[in-house]
């Protein structure tokens, strides 16, 4: 008689890993529906399906899957949002992200349903044109929730103790986006001038957000293309948080301008990606990119390669140290000119 083979398998994590599109689409529904705004104080999901005009059952699915995620807590029947849910997932959150998420999902969607494919024979089609406008705009307007949720204030409080920084005139936010970076930065320092640059549809979004933040006084735009245009001079911080990416490929020629563009003793500081273990960690960052690299676009940087481009380019000091950020940990490099 056979016998069953002597087998201790576990496939735990196999079964986390293939539920994973389960959790996607509950999040995603949840926000396309804004069932958030309607869990600030406890509520039955027939109390929820009625305010969604919903079907009630389908509905209370959806929010017994949004509590196993932990973005929902139930108790007596009735849910209401996790404290962190109701600061991020609530549309009428200064730090909502959902906007975000969604636009991630988008982009994503069609390249990794066609990984197979992909695999086997390469793209189906040239890679979406990451230069139109729209899509950066939209990308902007999606990131600004994130930025102001507390990175912005994080990072600014981390530049301000920079030496010299409080001697600082003029700062410039290259790849800026929405410009929440320069607007905290700015306003750490009780004179200095910050100018953010980016594409025109782009810096129309940060002008909205200098109107509101009322420092039109103190921050300014510039709309150009960074690699092949002006980017000023006589600045003495250049920072650029995760924009480098897109110009992998002209890096140094990127980070000579920038050289050239600050005041002797200027500080350039970027914010970016590091990845490690043969560019397979960390395990967040290197599956959320998993879209850009199917689609044939490896814009990832290994762990030190900003520094050395920075000090091959003639900085006389490099500081680099790892920082967590909300979604992932990322390098922090202080080049002193």
């Amino acid at each position: 008689m056979k016998k069953l083979s002597d087998l201790d398998t576990r496939i735990d994590d196999l079964y986390d890993i293939i539920n994973g599109r389960i959790k996607t689409q509950l999040l995603l529904t949840a926000i396309e529906l804004n069932v958030f705004d309607y869990l600030s104080t406890p509520q039955s999901g027939e109390a929820v399906a009625e305010q969604l005009n919903t079907h009630p059952m389908y509905t209370r699915f959806l929010l017994d899957g949004l509590t196993a995620l932990h973005l929902v807590d139930k108790k007596d029947g009735c849910y209401r949002n996790h404290p962190n849910t109701r600061a991020t997932l609530h549309s009428e959150s200064p730090a909502y992200q959902g906007q975000m998420f969604s636009m991630m999902e988008k982009m994503s969607a069609a390249v990794l349903a066609d990984m197979g494919h992909t695999v086997r024979f390469g793209p189906r089609e040239k890679p979406a044109d990451m230069s139109a406008e729209p899509i950066w705009e939209a990308y902007a307007r999606s990131m600004a929730n994130y930025e102001r949720g507390g990175t912005a204030q994080k990072m600014a409080a981390r530049i301000a103790q920079i030496e010299g920084f409080a001697s600082f005139e003029k700062m410039l936010d290259l790849g800026g986006g929405p410009g929440l970076h320069c607007l905290a930065t700015v306003a750490e320092h009780p004179s200095m001038q910050g100018v953010i640059f980016d594409q025109p549809a782009v810096v129309k979004v940060a002008e909205e957000f200098i109107v509101e933040y009322e420092m039109a006084d103190r921050v300014t735009t510039m709309a150009d293309d960074y690699v092949n245009d002006s980017i000023g001079e006589n600045y003495d911080l250049i920072w650029a948080s995760a924009t480098l990416n897109v110009v992998r490929s002209d890096l140094k020629a990127v980070i000579e301008k920038i050289y050239h563009a600050l005041k002797p003793d200027g500080v350039f500081v970027s914010l970016a990606d590091g990845v490690t273990h043969e560019r397979t960690r960390p395990e967040s960052y290197v599956l959320g990119c998993m879209s850009w690299m199917f689609s044939g676009q490896d814009l990832m940087f290994d762990k030190g390669e900003i520094a050395e481009v920075m000090r091959s380019v003639g900085f006389s000091s490099v500081e680099s140290s790892t920082v967590d950020t909300s979604m992932v940990p990322m390098e922090l490099d202080i080049a002193r000119k």
